[in-house]
């Protein structure tokens, strides 16, 4: 005899649960790829809304700063949780919700700092 009768189908049985540990990663996967995707789109909204947002606060572009911001954040399918407009520079955060998490992201935008606003000028001794 080629082996013991009792051992039959342990095969069948080894690739089964191959299967269903296969099936159970791919479904833990699929969310956390849809999250991270997300968070790439939040991302973009929030660079966006700030881009925007900063066009307003420079003269580029009409409007109210945070108006816009919340515009371009929903054109984005996020929403707008918080705008700060600091002089020239304003700063979002912009939130989604996917797979049943909140993904979130933060965004500043502004005109470029001018090279004497970075380094002070030197004095005379």
């Amino acid at each position: 005899m080629r082996g013991s009768h009792s051992e039959r189908g342990a095969g069948s049985i080894l690739v089964v649960a191959i299967l269903a540990a296969v099936i159970a990663l791919a479904a833990l996967a699929l969310p956390l790829a849809s999250v991270l995707v997300a968070k790439r789109a939040v991302e973009g909204a929030a660079d966006a809304a700030a881009l925007a947002a900063a066009d307003v606060a420079v003269g580029r572009a009409s409007g109210i700063i945070c108006e816009v911001a919340a515009r371009v954040a929903e054109a984005n399918t996020a929403i707008l949780t918080d705008c700060d407009p600091d002089g020239l520079v304003v700063t979002v955060r912009v939130e989604r919700r996917a797979a049943g998490f909140t993904v979130g992201a933060i965004a500043s935008a502004g005109p470029p700092e001018t090279a004497s606003a970075r380094v002070p000028e030197r004095t005379a001794d």
